[in-house]
Order: structure tokens, then sequence, then C-alpha cells
């Protein structure tokens, strides 16, 4: 949905690094739709902006981003917003601070840095002077960046700046966007098509959230009904009716036309995204469990009710209704999110369809909150985001309430006075995820005999209750705490319904009951296992290989246990069989047993860290790892790595940190590869890059590889004159703090080849 933007991120960027003599604020003016907060974004993430705005701490040593997103909804607390800013360059408690005390922090801070403030969504004025009174105005190197929809907002902002006012996307630009979203970047429309093509782009208005909405109907239609044109004109005729409507209007009404289009078991999980904040950037694992354990998803034959939830989510993006957020190694969607029009026709709709299928606790001022308790006569969910210290401190009781939900991007410490939200409130509960809630003590809920999932923080948990036990459809359970171990008091083994233990540290089960045939035998599905403490012992089993079901496996030799190095590993074929995802950790075996792992058929992903091998060399030869697409290396004491043609068939993603002893990356992959991270690597290492990317080059069809980081290396030079050609090909190439980096030699004719080169970036290489 970027199309078009390319002028207007060229224009702000080079707002935001012209020199000013005060604090210089720059507002994105628009309607709604028409992809405000999507450009800031694009800015937000742009790596030539990220890296000008970084800082050392002295306290932990590390750098820190002083690029500072914060989103503000109508509701929205003053203090959320001071919170939301600290947390961002320091951590720590800051519930008993006040707000000027809060506002004398940020000032503080802000005052000897160089910032860039992106405040998403300002709806008054008043709302931006108190924000601005925190803002130290004499810091001239810094810029704040607002979004707002009101012109008195935008221009009282930037009083001395115009207003970037977004404009609406030309006919031309419209229609190149559907094609985008219905036929992708190589698809081509059909001829019959493209007269009522442009014409249902003509009803869009110029608006991208309506445009990307729309291809998502017609790409379902496209792909699955035969008389495709029939329904592009049924399509174009529904959207006739909001021709002469105001933006927000026209967009809801087509919002509305896909929702109308929507299966019937779609529309549950669709509408319960709406309980989430606005801008919420959600984890795609958590809201797979809550769909499952509010029981929208039903069971299909062959599939789990997790992968039925997948399918769920992976048409809800493709639809546009929901977007992508972030991506892991494999590919897979890690977080979304749902535009803030979308969220509202969530919420609206879904108080049309079923007043109680979710409800939004809402402070409307001091000491009253929305809904009151008394309203409730049926099962509910309750969701809040705000204000949750002092509607919880106000002891509320309902035996209605089914789910109660506490979602936000900043913890929020419970003081030991205020009522546990568990079965001292609600005392009917199914699921409880106050993940965003940091509790004191373990909150009672073990009568709470109906719960299917929970999701609780708290620093200082250190064990699983054995009451738990007695919760015997809990389908889901996520701990977040600080304790270097936690224990399992509880008899999960009695807990059939249990799908998911999920905990940050590393979980000690009941005395008698470890990493055992009997103990895998109670639990034949499991889809994702991490084992951590003496590995040694799994050598002689072969149970593992019992567990078809299983497709990530985590391995962490605990070295601060039992310092000790494995022998080798299991043979190939009793490893799980349909393994997709395999980590190892503090193993230190040789590298010759990188054979037993590349006669695994099925691994997508292999992660090797902290000295998982050890010794000099490593020769991948012979073939091997013939489904792997993604390598992630790090800390080894690796010097010689060499590839045969037939080893690596499908790698295209190669990560390597801290391998400070590697030579270079090897030749053997280049047919394949398309993303090269070095980092902490040696000059060899970083000149092998090159030649991969060279050679690639030289092959015909290629595209070469797409993206390569150059970060905290030693050498040199970099000698323009024999991979200029590279860059110009590669879409994305960076030095950062490469130590040594004295010169990059260039003469009229290699500049003259960079004219089509992407990007290429060159930051805190201080040599230079």
């Amino acid at each position: 949905m970027t199309l078009g933007f390319q002028d207007e991120v060229e224009i702000l960027t080079k707002y935001l690094n012209e020199a000013s003599e005060e604090l210089e604020v720059i507002s994105i003016l628009g309607m709604p739709g028409t992809g405000k907060t999507t450009l800031a974004r694009k800015i937000y993430r742009d790596s030539r902006i990220r890296y000008d705005y970084l800082f050392h701490t002295v306290m932990t040593s590390k750098w820190v981003e002083s690029l500072l997103w914060v989103h503000m909804s109508q509701e929205h607390s003053l203090k959320d917003i001071h919170v939301t800013i600290l947390n961002k360059l320091i951590r720590q408690d800051m519930s008993s601070k006040t707000n000027d005390e809060l506002a004398q922090m940020i000032y503080q801070w802000l005052e000897k840095l160089k910032f860039l403030l992106i405040l998403d969504e300002v709806w008054t004025v008043e709302a931006w002077k108190e924000i601005q009174s925190a803002l130290p105005k004499s810091n001239r190197k810094s810029k704040v960046l607002i979004i707002s929809r009101h012109e008195t907002v935008a221009w009282h902002a930037s009083c001395k700046t115009v207003p970037h006012r977004l404009r609406l996307l030309t006919p031309e630009e419209s229609w190149d966007l559907l094609q985008l979203e219905v036929f992708g970047k190589s698809g081509e429309c059909p001829s019959e098509l493209e007269e009522i093509g442009e014409t249902i782009t003509k009803q869009c208005g110029g608006l991208r959230l309506g445009i990307a909405v729309v291809g998502g109907i017609l790409v379902d239609k496209f792909s699955t009904v035969n008389d495709t044109k029939n329904e592009w004109e049924k399509a174009s005729d529904s959207l006739k009716t909001c021709i002469n409507d105001d933006p927000l209007k026209r967009i809801a009404k087509i919002i509305s036309l896909s929702y109308g289009r929507l299966p019937n078991g779609l529309r549950d999980c669709f509408l319960h995204l709406g309980m989430f904040p606005e801008d919420f950037e959600i984890p795609v694992w958590r809201l797979i469990c809550l769909w499952v354990a509010e029981g929208f998803i039903k069971q299909k034959p062959g599939k789990s009710l997790e992968e039925v939830a997948k399918e769920n989510l992976k048409e809800l993006t493709a639809r546009n209704l929901v977007m992508v957020d972030k991506r892991n190694p494999e590919g897979e969607v890690k977080t979304c999110r749902i535009h803030e029009i979308i969220r509202e026709f969530c919420k609206t709709e879904a108080a049309y369809v079923d007043e109680n299928l979710f409800r939004e606790i809402r402070k409307l001022k001091e000491g009253v909150v929305e809904p009151h308790f008394s309203e409730m006569t049926k099962s509910c969910r309750l969701c809040i985001h705000s204000c949750v210290v002092g509607f919880l401190c106000r002891k509320p009781k309902s035996s209605y309430v089914r789910s109660f939900c506490c979602f936000s991007e900043e913890v929020i410490t419970l003081p030991p006075e205020c009522i546990s939200p568990g079965s001292e409130a609600f005392n009917s509960l199914e699921v409880f995820d106050v993940y965003a809630i940091k509790f004191q003590r373990f909150p009672r809920i073990a009568q709470l005999v109906h719960l299917q999932y929970i999701a609780l923080r708290g620093d200082s948990f250190k064990l699983l209750p054995k009451a738990i036990s007695n919760l015997r459809n809990l389908q889901t359970i996520i701990i977040d705490t600080w304790s270097h171990m936690f224990e399992i008091k509880a008899d999960i083994s009695k807990m059939a319904q249990l799908r998911h233990l999920k905990c940050r540290e590393a979980i000690i089960l009941k005395k008698g009951i470890g990493c055992t045939k009997e103990v895998f035998d109670k639990a034949p599905k499991l889809k994702t296992l991490g084992i951590s403490g003496r590995l040694a012992p799994l050598l002689n089993t072969t149970f593992l290989k019992e567990l078809r079901y299983l497709k990530k496996l985590k391995l962490n030799n605990d070295v601060f246990l039992h310092i000790e190095s494995l022998p080798g590993l299991p043979r190939w074929d009793t490893f799980p069989p349909n393994l997709r995802t395999l980590t190892l950790s503090h193993t230190f075996l040789n590298w010759n047993h990188m054979t037993t792992l590349g006669m695994l058929k099925k691994p997508e992903a292999l992660k090797l860290k902290d000295y998982a091998f050890t010794g000099d060399c490593w020769d991948a030869v012979g073939g091997g790892f013939c489904s792997l697409e993604s390598l992630y290396i790090s800390c080894m004491d690796l010097q010689d790595w060499t590839v045969s043609d037939d080893a690596f068939p499908k790698l295209r993603c190669l990560l390597l940190k801290h391998c400070k002893n590697l030579k270079a990356v090897p030749f053997g992959l280049v047919k394949t590869i398309q993303t090269l991270n070095v980092e902490h690597g040696t000059k060899s290492a970083v000149a092998s890059t090159r030649k991969i990317e060279h050679a690639k080059q030289q092959m015909q069809g290629e595209d070469g590889v797409e993206k390569r980081w150059i970060q905290a290396c030693e050498f040199a030079s970099v000698e323009v004159d024999m991979w200029v050609a590279t860059i110009t090909r590669c879409s994305h190439t960076e030095f950062q703090t490469v130590f040594n980096m004295s010169k990059w030699n260039m003469n009229q004719n290699n500049v003259a080849s960079l004219q089509e080169a992407e990007f290429c970036m060159v930051t805190e290489c201080d040599s230079m």
C-alpha cells in the first residue's frame, strides 16, 4: 500500500534533515484513509532515518534509538503518553510519578539528545500543547512529526512551516494500486476487466485504504469465481451508493462490503480484533490462542484448531482487513495490526450484531466508567486499555464476564491494594489475558474452573501453583517472569486440554517428570518444544521421533549448571520427522556432526547459537540440508567454511553474528542466497560477500542479493572499482559501525554508474 508514496517520503525526509534554529515541528495533514500513518511508518522504518537517531547509554553499554513513535487516541491519558515516551529511552517503574515529574524527566532526557518524536493522530490543539510543554524548544538538532486529520491542529503545531498535506491518489495511481493488490507485482489485468476496474478505482476516490480493501474483495472473486467480470460489476454497483459520501463514510461502506462477503466462521475472528487498542502491535501467536479459546475456530478434517486459525488470519490479510507488521526469519507473520477505521468498524458492528461480543471499559469522567456492571445481564467479554489501576481499585465484580483482557504496549504495575481481576472480581472467567499488568503476587485463579486461557506477568513469579491442576479446561498458559527458573508445581499431566505452556525462562517440571518417553507419550501432539539443561542423556534416546507433530525444537545445553560438551548428536532418523525449525545452543559439538543435521529432510530454519559448534573448519560437502531456507549462526570460533555446489540448494537467508574468526562466506552459496547479514565480522568475510554479489550479477536472470548489511566489521578500505555495479543492482546496502573503514575510492565513471542505486548508507565509520 506504499505505491505513490516515494515523492512524499523524499519531501518529508528532506524536511527532517534540514537545519533549524530551534525544535522544529512538521505536520502531516490528510483525510482518513489517505495513508498518513502508513507514510509516517515508512519514514520511521527507513534506515536512512533510524541510524541518525541513536545514542549510547553508559548504564547499559547499549545503543538505544531516540526515534520515538507515540500513538494518541481520542481518550488518551497524558500520563500514559509521558510514560510511553520515557519507556523508549529508559526502563524503570514510573507508576508512582506525577505528570509534572514525568514531564521534567522527558525534558531532561530530550534536552541532550538528537531525537525525532512522531505523534500519530493528534486530535486537538490542547492535546498537542500538553505534550509540547515537556519538549525542549531550544534543541535545534531535533524534530517532531505530527500526524493529524484536523486543519487547526496541523497549522497550530507547525506554526513556522506549512503542513504537508497528503494528497489523494491520481486515477492512474489508483488503478496501478488496485492491479497490484489483485494481480500482484508480476500479474497483468485481463483486458476485459480494465474498464470496470478503472470504474471501481474512481469510486474509491483516491483513498489508499479503500482501494486496498476493494482489492481484497476482487482478488477473492478473481481466484474463485468463473464469471469474474460479473462479480466485479456487482462490486461496482455496490460502491455507487457511496460516491457522494465523505471519505470516512465511503471507507466504512467499502469495509462493510468486504465484511458482508466474509464466511460466517471468519466474522467473529474479524470483529474480535476490535478489542485491541488503536495501532496495537498484535502478537500473532497470542491471537491464535485467543481465537481458539474464545470458540471462534471450528475443527476441519486433518487440521488442528491453530492451523485453521492461521488460515483465517491469512484470509483476513489477503483481504487487506489486517496488516502484516513483522515476519520471522521463516517468513511467518509474527505481528499484525488493523487500521484505526477498521477497528472502529469492528467495534460498531460488534455492538450491532451482539452487544455482548465484547465491551471496552472506558473512563467517562473521574470515578465513572462505561459500561456499568448493572447493565450486564448475560455473558460478555471485557477489554480495558487505560485507567486500569483506577478501575481495579474500585473492586469491580460480575458473574457475567467470560473474558477479561488488558492489552497495552506499556506494562502496568498493579498495587497490592487493588483487587485481582481474577476470581475476586469475575468468577466465571474463561479467558484471562492480563499480560500487560504486572502482578506483585500470583493471582488467585484456582477457583476459576471454566478457565481456558491465561496470560500473566510478574517479575517475582517462581512457580505455577499446585492448585492450577484443578483447571481441567485450561488450554493455554502464558507466564512472563524474570525468575531464572519457573517451577511447575501443578500436575499438568492431569490437564488433558492443555495445548500451550509458554514461559520466558526455563521451566522445571515436578520431581520425577523430565524428558522421558513416558512424559512425551502423554503429549504426542506437541508442536513446539524447548529443552534446557543437561542434554547428554538425550543422545541415547529415540522417543523424540515419536513426536510426529513437532515443528519447532530448541535444545539448550545449560552450561551454567553443567559445563560439558556433547560428544555427538542422536542419529538423524531419531529426530522428530516433521521438524521445521531447529535451534541449538551451548552444545559445543564438533563441526563433523553437522553431517547429521544435513540429513534431516524437512527443516527450513536452523539456528546455531553460543558455541553450538566449535572448531576451526566446517566442510559442508556432499549435499545435505535439502529444505533449509534460513541459517543463523552466532558466537562461533569457526575460521574456514566451505560449501559444495550441491549443499544448501534452497538457502536464501544467511545471518552471521559475532563470528570474528570466519575468513569468508562460502562462495558455494552464490546460486540461491538472497539476504546476507554480517555483524562483527572480519575484513576477508566482508570481501567475500562482494564476490558473491558480483558473481550473482553475472548469472543470467539473477537479480542479485536483495539486502546486505555490514556491521561492526574491521577492514581498511572499500574499492568501488571492484564492485560498484553490485550496488546499482542491490536494493539495500549498509555499512554501520565499520570502525577501520578509512577510504572509499571513486572515479567519475563509478559515480555516474551509481545513479540507479536505490539505497547505500555509511554510518558511524569514524575513520572515514
